[in-house]
Parts: C-alpha cells; structure tokens; sequence
C-alpha cells in the first residue's frame, strides 16, 4: 500500500487527535502512587515515636517511611541514609506528594527522613516523646538541615 498525501495526512490527523485526548486521561500512575503513599503517612499522624519501630504500634523516622511504602507493595530500604542512597535525586522545585526528604540532624550524615506531603510540609516521626506530625520543610529546625529529595515510586 502506497501512502498518498490524503493518506498521510489521514494518519498525521489521527495520531495528533489521539494524542490531545492523552491530555484528557487520569494522572500517570507513578504520580497516584506518590499521592497514596502520602495519605497513607497523613493516616498516621498521632502515632507514638518509637526507636525502631515500623508499624502502627509506633515508629521512628524511616521506620514510617518503609511502612507508607510498603502499604502500597513499593519495598524501600530500612534507614534514612540507605532511603536516601537508593532514590533517585529530585530537586526541591519538582516535589510531589510521597516523596522522601532528607535531613542531617546529628551526625555528618543523613539521620532523618520524611514524606513530603505537598504545599511545603512533610510528615515524620520526630524524635522519643513526639508523635508523628506534620513539619515545614521551609522555615525553622528542618529547613537548616535538609540535604536532599528522592523519589523511590
């Protein structure tokens, strides 16, 4: 079959036209997942800090992440520094909801973490006697000690 100029222009109308109605479909999953993982972390807001812990019963800073993440079947490494070596870097300026955030708090390295939830906050487990909570990820104590963002969904 020969392709005539109505016939390529035929195709050409038909692939543009499919291609606008893309726009019209639902957020790529990557950006749901993302989203879940963040309404998981807002679900647990109250919970008791825990050293170590990783479930409902408490948790400590990557011990929420690993859960919020593993609710949706995503496997993340266990500490923040590992978290953190394994995502892929974002840059502040693209933060999407389920993102991780890092932090230096105590050592020269990365010793925190949370997830980002949108409009500047993240959720995270503080510190023994806090619970877990929103924080700004702009202004104050964690703005002067975050290091970076990555992505693991």
């Amino acid at each position: 079959m020969r392709a005539t100029p109505l016939r390529v222009a035929a195709l050409t109308a038909v692939a543009l036209l499919s291609g606008a109605c893309a726009t019209l479909r639902a957020p790529p999953a990557n950006a749901q997942t993302g989203a879940a993982i963040a309404a998981v972390a807002v679900t647990l807001v109250g919970t008791r800090y825990q050293f170590g812990g990783a479930d409902a019963g408490g948790f400590d800073c990557s011990g929420l992440a690993l859960y919020a993440y593993e609710r949706l079947g995503i496997a993340i490494p266990r500490t923040a520094a590992a978290q953190q070596h394994a995502a892929r870097p974002v840059p502040l300026a693209q933060l999407a909801p389920g993102d991780l955030v890092f932090f230096r708090i105590r050592s020269r390295g990365v010793d925190h973490v949370g997830i980002y939830s949108g409009d500047g906050r993240f959720i995270h487990a503080p510190r023994a006697g806090q619970a877990v909570s929103y924080a700004d990820l702009h202004r104050g104590f964690y703005a002067r000690r975050l290091v970076s963002a990555g992505r693991l969904w």
